[in-house]
């Protein structure tokens, strides 16, 4: 049986200020509610694993610079997704571009670590990893400018092969890039000018605030510089691009390296962090994934991403930490993380759209 109504979208011209900054609120509010019906489900309080994270992430000593530390990556991989996300353009290998970005600056360290002060080492790991996160994206960004093939498949499926190709450096016998000197593989060092020295004993180290620059620097380029002005004519009306004389192809490619630099320049940061090698694990921590969830969030604003990133290094530290001190499952911090995209695309449709319910009159003959 057909039920007498019908749901009507109708875009709005212009959507109102209050809803593009009650979106996001609402979005992490929303994933909050169903997290806490989740745990009242499988036998946790709500109220006692919430205040755990929020201590264990925001509201101690420890927590804030552990919730800082990881949020330098996380907003590199945030500014990654959402440039990209400025023109349309879907960079979802964020996580592979990260990879290569950690081979980059291992490989920079190593090699000329020992011939360099650290003054000028350091860039030079950082912008090697930036070049490495590039390198990666190029053939995608070349057919995806060129051929107009998709780029969400590219850079996905190449993620795998970074993947894979960590696992090479680090397992296979007399790698350049393996410690020779112990039993289980583990990444070769770095050279001690190749690294920063952390706040005191705490695992934050001074590229946190190259990440926050970087993240106000670009959306002072999209808001105000021409090559901003051209991202966003071609993100609106590509036809309009073309009559005004504007190079989609060069452009999307420029914007999709950029992309790849920046997730690059993340895995570089932890080389000259808190790694100081190549670690395998990262394959497991999902670092570039999370960048798309933290675009999402931030609505792609590119400064606000620094907000997002500092809430969801927050919640993956909280959660990690659940389950050292209570026997709270430590994926409910993943699990948030994803309820809060799923509100955030959700919330996407009430910005964009006024939705009506309309009652259906039967016509009578």
């Amino acid at each position: 049986m057909r039920l007498p109504i019908r749901v009507v979208f109708d875009q709005r011209g212009e959507a109102p200020k209050r809803l593009t900054a009650l979106v996001p609120i609402v979005s992490v509010l929303a994933a909050l509610f169903f997290g806490a019906i989740f745990l009242l489900a499988t036998g946790y309080s709500p109220i006692d694993t919430y205040t755990n994270m929020f201590s264990d992430g925001f509201a101690s000593s420890r927590g804030v610079t552990d919730t800082l530390a990881l949020s330098t990556v996380l907003i590199c991989t945030g500014i990654a997704a959402a440039f990209a996300f400025q023109m349309n353009i879907y960079n979802i290998g964020g996580e592979g571009q990260l990879y290569l970005g950690m081979i980059g600056g291992a490989w920079a360290g190593i090699t000329l670590g020992d011939h360099l002060p650290s003054l000028i080492m350091v860039p030079l790991v950082l912008i090697f990893g930036a070049l490495a996160g590039a390198l990666w994206i190029f053939v995608p960004a070349f057919v995806r400018s060129r051929l107009g093939t998709s780029e969400i498949v590219s850079t996905l499926l190449l993620t795998y092969v970074a993947s894979s190709l960590i696992d090479y450096v680090i397992y296979t016998p007399d790698s350049f890039f393996r410690n020779p000197n112990t039993s289980f593989p583990q990444g070769r060092l770095v050279s001690a000018s190749a690294k920063l020295q952390s706040f005191g004993d705490t695992r934050l180290y001074p590229t946190i605030f190259v990440a926050i620059i970087l993240a106000v620097v670009l959306y002072w380029v999209v808001k105000r510089t021409e090559f901003g002005y051209r991202i966003n004519v071609i993100a609106d009306s590509p036809k309009a691009a073309h009559y005004a004389g504007i190079n989609a192809k060069r452009t999307t490619m420029s914007v999709m390296l950029i992309s790849g630099a920046l997730a690059g320049l993340g895995g570089a940061m932890l080389i000259v962090g808190p790694y100081g090698k190549i670690e395998p694990s990262i394959v497991n921590l999902g670092y570039g994934y999370a960048g798309i969830v933290i675009a999402a969030l931030a609505r792609n604003n590119l400064a606000a991403i620094v907000v997002s990133g500092i809430l969801f290094a927050g919640l993956r530290v909280g959660g990690e930490k659940l389950q050292i001190s209570t026997d709270t499952p430590i994926h409910i911090g993943v699990m948030l993380q994803g309820a809060i995209l799923l509100f955030a695309l959700g919330g996407e449709a009430f910005r964009r759209y006024k939705i009506r319910v309309v009652l259906v009159r039967a016509v009578t003959t």
